[in-house]
C-alpha cells in the first residue's frame, strides 16, 4: 500500500475549530519531514505550526535545527525551536531526552490545540516488543495510542497505519530531503537494536507483521478500555476521599472483589491520582500484607513513588516523602469552629515531645495529647508532624484539631482560625 496525503486524511483528527493550532512534533527526520509535507498538500482549515526540539546531544544538533527551520519556510510553516539540556537520572539517556521533549510540548499546546507526532508501524512494532520484553498487561501491549490527552491538548498520530518503508517511498517519490541523526546506528540503545537486528529478520518471514501487531495493540487498547470502565465503577463504590496528606479508598469495599478486579481497580487509581503502579513483587506484598492481614493492621507496603497504608478500615495512597505541613493562622471575627484567642504571650510552635496535655473546647476533662489525637482519628503517619501552640509553658492548640479549652476565643471578639495543610 503506497502512503498519500489523501489516505493520510482519514487518520487525522477532526477539526474543532478554525482558530485551533495543529502543532507538528517535526525532528526533521524521514518519518515528520513526510508528516509536515503531507500536511501541506491537504490545504487543512487549521494553522499549522513545527515544533522542533533541540537535545544538544549530538555535534550535529544545531545543524539539523537550521535544516528544519529552511524546510519549514520553503513551506511556509511558522517554525519554533526550543533547546533542552539532557541529563541521564537512572533511567538512561532516551527516557531523559523523551521527557524533556514531552515538557515543552504539553507547555506550548494549548486548549483545542493538537500535536501530531510521526510515529508509525515500525515504531509501534519496536515499542510493543520492548514492553514484552519487560512484562506487561493488555495496557502497555496497547503501545502507543493513537490519540491521547497532552496537556491542555491533545496527541494524534496519524502514521501509526503506516510503514517506514512507505514513508521512504513518499519521501523519494518527492524528493525530500531529511535528518539522519548518527545515533540510530548504535545498536546499544535497546529500540535500535531491535529496529536494526531483529525487526529485518522478522520482516524476512512475515512481511506483513507489523500491521499485524498493529491490530493487536488496538484491540488491547479496547480490552484496556473495557477494564477502566469496571475500575471506575469499583472506584465510585470504594468512596475515595481526599486526605490531609495523600488519598484514601474504602478497604472493605476491595476485600470481595477477585484478585484480579482488585489489581485492576487499584491500578486505576494511582494512575489517577499521579502515582506510579506496583510491579509484580509488590502485588504479592499487597495481597498478603493488606489484603490478607488482621483487620486495622497499620500495614505499608512502597514502591516508587508511593506508599499504601491501612488505617481504620481505609487504604490510603501516600506520598513515599511526607510533605511538610504548614500551620495558618488567620485572624477572623467569627467563624463556624472555635478560634484562638489572640494576646496571647511568648507564642511559638513546637512538635510532640511526651506526656503533653490538653482539654479540648469540647471535653469534660484533660487527657494525654496521645490518647486525644487517637480519638480524634489522626492519621498515625501525622501525628510526629501535627504542630503544636504554645503560649509559653501552656500548650494552646494542635495543629487545627481543636484549641485547649481556657483559650478559645469568646463569639463577640475576633480570634486566630487555624488552618493545618
Amino acid at each position: 500500500m503506497a502512503f498519500t496525503s489523501e489516505q493520510l486524511r482519514s487518520y487525522l483528527p477532526a477539526v474543532s475549530s478554525p482558530s485551533a493550532i495543529w502543532w507538528i512534533g517535526f525532528s526533521g527526520g524521514l518519518d515528520s519531514t513526510v508528516l509536515l509535507h503531507a500536511l501541506m498538500q491537504l490545504h487543512l482549515p487549521v494553522q499549522l505550526r513545527a515544533l522542533h526540539i533541540n537535545h544538544q546531544i549530538s555535534p550535529n544538533a544545531d545543524a539539523w535545527q537550521t535544516q528544519c527551520a529552511d524546510f519549514c519556510a520553503q513551506l511556509s510553516i511558522p517554525f519554533h525551536a526550543e533547546k533542552v539540556c539532557v541529563e541521564n537520572t537512572g533511567k538512561g539517556i532516551e527516557d531523559a531526552a523523551r521527557a524533556l521533549r514531552y515538557s515543552v510540548f504539553e507547555k506550548n499546546i494549548a486548549s483545542n490545540d493538537y500535536l501530531l507526532t510521526a510515529h508509525h508501524a515500525n515504531d509501534q512494532a519496536e515499542t510493543l516488543l520492548l514492553r514484552l520484553m519487560r512484562g506487561t498487561g493488555p495496557r502497555g501491549l496497547a503501545a502507543i495510542a493513537q490519540v491521547r490527552a497532552l496537556g491542555a491538548g491533545l496527541l494524534a498520530r496519524p502514521l501509526l497505519h503506516f510503514t517506514r518503508a512507505e514513508l521512504e517511498d513518499y519521501a523519494g517519490a518527492h524528493q525530500l530531503r531529511w535528518v539522519d541523526d548518527e545515533s540510530n546506528l548504535d545498536d546499544d540503545y535497546d529500540r535500535n537494536f531491535l529496529r536494526n537486528q531483529v525487526m529485518p529478520l522478522l520482516h524476512s518471514r512475515w512481511p506483513e507483521f507489523k500491521r499485524k501487531w498493529q491490530q493487536t495493540a488496538e484491540l488491547c487498547a479496547q480490552q484496556e478500555s473495557v477494564m477502566e470502565e469496571i475500575a471506575r465503577e469499583d472506584l465510585v463504590r470504594a468512596e475515595p476521599l481526599v486526605e490531609r496528606v495523600g488519598q484514601s479508598i474504602e478497604l472493605n469495599a476491595l476485600l470481595g472483589l477477585s484478585p484480579a478486579r482488585k489489581q485492576n481497580v487499584l491500578r486505576y487509581w494511582l494512575r489517577l491520582i499521579n502515582h506510579t503502579t506496583p510491579e509484580q513483587l509488590h502485588w504479592q506484598q499487597i495481597e498478603q500484607q493488606i489484603f490478607g492481614g488482621r483487620e486495622d493492621a497499620q500495614t505499608r507496603v512502597a514502591w516508587g513513588n508511593v506508599a499504601l497504608q491501612t488505617y481504620r478500615e481505609r487504604l490510603y495512597a501516600l506520598p513515599l516523602q511526607l510533605p511538610e505541613l504548614e500551620l495558618h493562622m488567620q485572624l477572623v471575627e467569627r467563624d463556624i469552629k472555635p478560634r484562638l484567642k489572640t494576646g496571647l504571650p511568648n507564642m511559638r510552635i513546637g512538635y510532640r515531645e511526651g506526656g503533653e496535655r490538653c482539654k479540648p473546647a469540647d471535653r469534660m476533662h484533660s487527657q494525654t495529647l496521645k490518647k486525644l489525637l487517637q480519638e480524634y482519628e489522626l492519621e498515625p503517619w501525622l501525628r510526629d508532624k501535627v504542630p503544636l501552640v504554645f503560649s509559653g509553658d501552656n500548650l494552646v492548640a494542635v495543629g487545627d484539631l481543636w484549641i485547649c479549652a481556657e483559650f478559645v476565643a469568646a463569639e463577640n471578639e475576633a480570634g486566630y482560625s487555624l488552618t493545618w495543610q
